[in-house]
């Protein structure tokens, strides 16, 4: 008997039942691989120039000085006279709004009225003078002469004085003024109301004939006693209420709503000192008669 022939058909592989594969009860994760992200690449910023603001401003100056260089060659090229009157218009700086010192120009109202007379002081006095006629010692005549004497002494408040520290201007409609001290301004004789009451040279007319020097000596006499008679009188006092109610009228006037006007006690020589006259000037010399001959 022969053998049986070798079986030449390909050997397959094994096959499995995947449906029959047993079931792992307790399967092991497995984890996927995540994708790499790509990692941004850090560019390093370069240095920052000093300059370079600098460069920046001054490219931008240049740029402008261009554009203005173009603009005025236009502008001179269509019209030469209202360039050059627009560059001096421009090149000309504007005036400056003017400032005004209310101070100043209070005081200057003021100043106009110059000497304030607020208080006039008129009288009558009669003045006796002498002089005598001696010889070798003794009086052998005499003079007399009795003069009546009408004058009149004005006070008040000389606003030449006034100073701007004197103004203090407080708000648009509030001002406060310091008036100097009240003073006498003028004194004086009314030569026209004036006269000689008496004159007498004595017995035999011994007396020495000097009615000129005696009557000027009784007008000066008679200025010191009415200005004497001014002072006791209160006349600086007056001047002073006077005075302050003038000035506060006159600053109303001007647009002020509120008016403080403070006024300063006379000085102690306001009195004393002798004043100005138009006919008469006190403290002068009173000339003495003429020397007699001898015998």
């Amino acid at each position: 008997m022969r053998p049986a022939p070798p079986d030449r058909t390909p050997t397959q592989p094994p096959h499995y039942d995947e449906s029959r594969t047993p079931v792992d009860p307790w399967p092991i994760p497995v984890q996927q691989p995540q994708p790499v992200q790509p990692q941004p690449r850090s560019r390093r910023a370069a240095p920052r120039s000093p300059f370079r603001p600098i460069r920046t401003v001054f490219n931008a100056l240049i740029g402008g000085a261009v554009l203005v260089g173009v603009a005025a060659g236009v502008g001179f090229w269509r019209s030469p006279d209202r360039f050059l009157e627009g560059v001096r218009i421009m090149l000309t700086p504007a005036p400056r709004e003017p400032q005004v010192d209310v101070r100043s120009v209070v005081v200057q109202q003021l100043r106009g009225a110059s000497e304030l007379t607020t208080a006039i002081f008129a009288m009558e006095a009669v003045v006796p003078t002498q002089s005598d006629r001696t010889l070798a010692g003794y009086v052998i005549g005499s003079t007399n002469l009795l003069y009546i004497a009408y004058g009149e002494v004005r006070a008040g408040v000389d606003l030449a004085e006034l100073t701007p520290e004197n103004v203090q201007v407080m708000g648009e409609d509030a001002i406060q003024v310091t008036l100097p001290p009240p003073k006498i301004l003028d004194s004086k004789i009314d030569l026209s109301k004036s006269n000689v009451f008496d004159y007498s040279r004595g017995f035999l007319g011994l007396g020495p004939d000097v009615a000129p020097e005696l009557q000027e000596k009784a007008q000066q006499e008679a200025l010191v006693k009415i200005e004497e008679a001014a002072c006791s009188e209160n006349l600086l006092a007056e001047a002073n209420r006077r005075a302050e109610v003038t000035v506060g009228q006159l600053l109303a006037t001007a647009g002020f709503e509120t008016v403080t006007v403070t006024t300063q006690p006379p000085t102690n020589s306001a009195c004393a000192a002798p004043a100005n006259s138009d006919t008469v000037l006190p403290g002068l010399p009173v000339p003495n008669p003429p020397p007699e001959p001898g015998p």
